[in-house]
């Protein structure tokens, strides 16, 4: 099989994926152009539009994330040909610790904390007791299911939302609108894992902030779309003077880098990090890769990506 692969330090992606199929020819994306033709298979992170459209005659795409939607919206997409993506790989561990310190980061008034500081101000708040700290998670798939799960184990009450009914041990679950509205209205901390999709972007607009609880906070390790901007900052109040929403802790955004103009930079109740917080470990997901192309090769099911759905 030949495979063109596209992803930072594709040469050391190559090499180990190189182990593990080596009967296969891979190419790495800087390569010639007449080198890159006919491939059976892409292997591609937020391939460029070119590199799309020289392929006639693939089998498959394997994309090397979790969300898939800068793929899906590529306008070089050859239609018809059957995408999988990375399931977890590892990933879900590690959003799970940086949900895990956003929520510690809130329940224990490190927030509130860091303000002090600033001032010289020696005040202790009391503890709000894990029991009386629910979380909700939304997007229950692969990695916001263990992520929830993370959570649960951590002592919170765990509330989940998907859009379709979904059962999971120790977490309460929910799912259409009426059970966003549900699980808003008595959340503390709000956790976002969807998938971006036509309807899931600017999920947490104006309404939505405003069915959350006075003082709750926000954590977004999933995608940059999923939040109203605008409703946030307003959300969230100006200067030293909180708003509705107490905080938020923000790894995504709809343009990365982030603009150095964008005001979330330097909002005091506004953390920043620049989308760290699910790196892909490689060892794991070159496990999947050559699994999934394995199994293209073999002909075998696999649980493909729906474009429609976006995931």
């Amino acid at each position: 099989m030949r495979v063109l692969l596209h992803i930072d330090d594709a040469e050391t992606w190559r090499d180990a994926l190189a182990q593990r199929l080596p009967n296969a020819e891979i190419v790495t994306s800087d390569a010639p152009a007449e080198e890159r033709r006919d491939m059976d298979y892409l292997a591609v992170w937020k391939p460029p539009t070119e590199l799309l459209r020289e392929q006639t005659r693939l089998k498959g795409i394997v994309n090397l994330g979790a969300g898939v939607d800068a793929l899906l919206g590529n306008p070089g997409l050859p239609e018809g040909v059957p995408i999988v993506k990375l399931r977890d790989a590892g990933m879900s561990d590690l959003i799970g610790d940086y949900v895990r310190y956003g929520v510690l980061h809130f329940q224990r008034d490190f927030d509130r904390y860091r303000r002090q500081q600033t001032r010289h101000q020696w005040r202790e708040h009391a503890v709000v007791d894990k029991n009386d700290w629910p979380v909700g998670v939304l997007g229950l798939g692969a990695i916001g299911a263990k992520v929830a799960g993370m959570i649960a184990a951590d002592g919170f009450p765990v509330h989940g939302w998907s859009r379709s009914p979904k059962t999971l041990d120790g977490i309460t679950c929910h799912h259409g609108d009426a059970g966003l509205v549900e699980l808003l209205g008595q959340v503390h901390t709000l956790v976002l894992l969807l998938p971006d999709t036509r309807e899931t972007r600017h999920v947490i607009d104006a309404e939505a902030l405003a069915a959350l609880p006075e003082g709750a906070s926000l954590i977004n390790p999933g995608r940059g779309t999923l939040i109203d901007e605008r409703a946030l900052l307003e959300a969230l109040g100006e200067g030293e003077q909180e708003g509705r929403l107490r905080g938020a802790i923000l790894d995504a955004f709809p343009e990365e880098p982030l603009p150095a103009d964008s005001p979330l930079w330097s909002h005091p109740r506004v953390w920043v990090t620049p989308h760290m917080a699910g790196p892909t470990p490689l060892s794991a997901a070159l496990d999947q890769v050559a699994e999934a192309l394995r199994a293209f090769e073999a002909g075998e099911s696999l649980d493909t990506v729906d474009p429609d759905a976006g995931y």
